[in-house]
């Protein structure tokens, strides 16, 4: 989201439409892999062929659902989101309360604005999880050794899919509504242009692209960096304890 974020000229926390418990998430993760060095995330994806597998399928995923979101394909659409929520949500995997919940999600915010949650396409979230329908990933199979950031993506994911009303929202909004669609688009580029430098090995090129993105955000990093880390902390100890149970 950050280099779409940058492409748009946008400091997502100071715009009305990022407001709301899934906004902070992104927006914390984003602030939070860009305020560290760039080689620590280039050496995990690109000298990780597990990796660069996991991230050529996110770029598919995100280019074949934002086609079918611009050619208004409803039904199209629909039936390939609700079959990854199947495959990845299935009932013997999600026997547990959701690992994240409204109130947690909503206290880490760095917006000032209005709270008002606008309707949002989640291209994004959408896109994670049809890649692990795609590589036949049920992500609950790898808590035991998960980083945080995956639990994290994985509980904010199942809190999209796992809300019938909320998924339902997202699915008429990626269709319906213009609102984010030129994010969209600048999100379809960016998760694109990852993917070839990764499947490259250009270490050069992910320096490049890393740190100017970097540069942009770089002023709200102390803020970010202390507020991301109190989610994460919290976040965690919600998850260990859900592993715990289902154990």
């Amino acid at each position: 989201m950050g280099t779409a974020w940058v492409a748009n000229n946008q400091f997502p926390w100071e715009i009305q439409r990022y407001v709301g418990g899934i906004e902070n998430v992104k927006i914390n993760i984003m602030m939070r892999i860009y305020s560290n060095k760039w080689h620590v995330y280039a050496g995990l994806a690109i000298l990780n062929p597990a990796a660069k597998r996991q991230i050529r399928q996110y770029a598919e995923s995100v280019t074949e659902l934002f086609k079918l979101m611009l050619g208004g394909h409803r039904e199209e659409l629909t039936k390939r989101v609700r079959a990854a929520k199947a495959a990845v949500f299935r009932g013997d995997a999600v026997e547990h309360d959701l690992l994240l919940s409204d109130d947690m999600l909503d206290r880490f915010s760095l917006s000032k604005g209005p709270k008002e949650r606008p309707p949002n396409s989640h291209l994004s979230l959408l896109g994670i999880v049809d890649a692990w329908w795609k590589l036949g990933i049920v992500p609950y199979d790898h808590m035991i050794c998960s980083t945080p950031l995956f639990r994290i993506w994985l509980g904010v994911t199942e809190y999209l899919f796992c809300n019938e009303t909320l998924l339902n929202e997202t699915i008429n909004t990626a269709l319906d509504d213009n609102t984010f669609r030129q994010d969209d688009l600048e999100f379809t580029f960016a998760a694109r242009a990852w993917s070839d430098c990764v499947a490259f090995g250009d270490f050069q090129a992910y320096q490049h692209r890393f740190e100017d993105i970097q540069k942009y955000f770089a002023p709200r990093f102390p803020e970010a960096v202390k507020l991301g880390s109190e989610m994460i902390k919290t976040i965690l100890e919600r998850t260990d304890s859900q592993g715990k149970k289902q154990l």
